[in-house]
């Protein structure tokens, strides 16, 4: 069963609840936005555990991190303090994200707003916004970006793909090209593209089954941490079958005792990224002064990687056992 959750936004405006004019001020607006999604996604979590179907997804039309692109940054860290919520705790409250890049990019003879009367974007502005809007969902940990290189159906296609992929439906593969690159300067990404940057630090555990990683993962902003449990299963030297779920801090430091202790922990940082609509992760290793890893993962095996200009290749290391993160922690050489 899929429950649909539709736009906060559209449907304040659309009532009569506008931001502009005599109505609200902006923050105010947000403000409302932000209760009104809140009450929302606890609504329909709680009717998704009232229905007695073995899987319910609840699909929303946009989630918190849309709401960054309309005001300051200081204003929404603000706003998010006022619930009890942080960026890392609102982007990734969400198992995954979906991005579908708006139609004034890439096929603007099909942009309209005849469609949302709530809408009054022009196509500059629209796809000003779509870029704001992605570049809040870097960092999560299952971001795709849907882009317009194809006719509407087969984007919707290429959607729904993605959508049974993250439900593991019918088995979550994640499909990946790794790089060793020359320790690239952040500082100049960031001028080029937006980054966020994510603090990880990643543990082994002892394996449980034959040919299953597990491991331990905590990720954090700006001193914000979230937990992970991931566990994974080599299909071939590019496929791997992929399982995790977030667990509390609790569960972690429970798990810290099942530690493999021939494996080292690691310590990077990871620098996220899109460039040409691709969804770039970059990690740069404690251990490592001149070498980092640039990762990518696609939706087709075969489907064409576009290296930014700004990375310096030293060679693709897909398939050389010597750069998994799992022998990274045993070697701690690049």
């Amino acid at each position: 069963m899929v429950l649909i959750v539709p736009e906060t936004s559209t449907e304040l405006i659309s009532n009569g609840i506008k931001p502009f004019g005599n109505c609200l001020k902006i923050m105010d607006f947000q403000r409302v936005i932000l209760e009104k999604q809140l009450n929302k996604e606890k609504l329909y979590r709680k009717v998704a555990g009232m229905l007695e179907q073995e899987k319910i997804v609840i699909v929303y039309d946009r989630g918190i991190m849309d709401n960054k692109s309309y005001i300051e940054k200081g204003q929404f860290k603000t706003l998010l303090k006022e619930y009890g919520l942080n960026e890392m705790e609102a982007r990734e409250r969400y198992d995954a994200v979906f991005h579908l890049v708006t139609s004034a990019d890439g096929a603007e003879e099909f942009y309209t707003l005849s469609n949302n009367t709530a809408r009054t974007e022009t196509p500059e502005e629209a796809r000003a916004l779509d870029k704001k809007t992605l570049a809040n969902w870097l960092g999560h940990p299952h971001l795709r970006v849907i882009d317009n290189s194809t006719d509407f159906e087969e984007k919707m296609n290429r959607l729904m793909s993605e959508i049974y992929s993250a439900m593991g439906d019918p088995i979550p593969i994640e499909i990946e090209r790794k790089y060793l690159i020359e320790m690239p300067n952040i500082e100049e990404i960031s001028r080029i593209t937006p980054i966020t940057t994510i603090d990880i630090v990643q543990h082994y555990l002892i394996e449980e089954e034959p040919e299953v990683e597990r491991r331990i993962r905590q990720r954090g902003i700006d001193g914000n941490y979230l937990y992970y449990l991931t566990e994974k299963k080599k299909i071939n030297m590019v496929k791997r079958l992929e399982k995790g779920r977030r667990i509390s801090q609790e569960e972690y430091l429970h798990l810290l005792m099942k530690l493999d202790t021939s494996l080292k922990q690691i310590i990077k940082k990871r620098i996220c990224f899109v460039y040409e609509r691709q969804y770039f992760e970059l990690d740069i290793y404690e251990f490592s002064k001149d070498k980092a890893i640039l990762e990518i993962e696609l939706t087709e095996e075969n489907k064409e990687v576009k290296i930014p200009e700004f990375i310096h290749v030293i060679k693709e290391v897909t398939e050389d056992k010597k750069y998994k993160n799992h022998e990274l922690a045993r070697s701690y050489e690049l």
